[in-house]
């Protein structure tokens, strides 16, 4: 895969993921009620260093057992598997109106998490960057995308060096912080930047992109 292909298949992948709604989500609504736009940068800024400590040992602890090329095919065609079905779902699932936005943009109205209480905010592990890495480590589906699709795409991407690695983390993680930036901001603002049926168009896109993706992956790990 090309240094381009690298950085925007993982960015489109990133965008797909971090628009679907799951426990980051609600604590970015949460935070930008009270701390305004930027809480959602700084949920990512923890999500994202959370993943460079996930990274940097995969990619350069277990560079040469990725390496193998038994283990690189093992690892592409369960990343293809798995892009393959998170597409097909996530498709279906916008297209039959299963997946809703479904976010009240009102900063009036009281929007916070269950579990989250104003009068805690002073707490260090409920500061938006502590938050960030403690949401995705409690999210089972955040591990498992790591042990399938990212795993795979860290196989791919040291084809090309620390370039590719690079490029790779740049892209999956710009992804996350356009989405967050954009929730925060329209939060903070008491605006709704995405009707229903915008949001489960550009979701059943990126599932069709994800089923894409997850033939090349199956391709790369069958025939290379």
């Amino acid at each position: 895969m090309e240094l381009l292909g690298i950085f925007s298949t993982a960015f489109i992948v990133a965008f797909s993921g971090a628009m679907m709604p799951g426990p980051l989500l609600t604590v970015a609504i949460g935070e930008s009620t009270r701390r305004g736009f930027v809480a959602g940068p700084l949920l990512i800024l923890g999500h994202g260093l959370l993943e460079i400590v996930l990274i940097l040992p995969l990619a350069f602890g277990f560079s040469s057992f990725l390496a193998r090329v038994e283990v690189s095919t093992a690892i592409a065609v369960v990343g293809g598997i798995f892009l393959t079905y998170m597409g097909y779902t996530m498709a279906r699932d916008a297209r039959r109106g299963k997946i809703s936005l479904n976010i009240e943009l009102d900063p009036a109205k009281d929007i916070v998490p269950e579990g989250i209480k104003p009068d805690q905010q002073s707490r260090w592990w409920e500061h938006p960057v502590a938050s960030g890495i403690l949401v995705s480590l409690s999210n089972p589906y955040w591990s498992l995308w790591w042990a399938t699709v990212g795993l795979g795409y860290i196989t791919l991407s040291m084809s090309s060096g620390l370039v590719g690695l690079s490029l790779f983390f740049a892209g999956h993680i710009l992804a996350d912080l356009l989405w967050y930036s954009l929730v925060s901001a329209a939060v903070a603002g008491g605006r709704k930047f995405l009707t229903e049926g915008l949001y489960k168009g550009i979701l059943t896109g990126c599932g069709v992109f994800l089923i894409g993706l997850g033939g090349y992956f199956l391709h790369f790990g069958i025939f290379t």
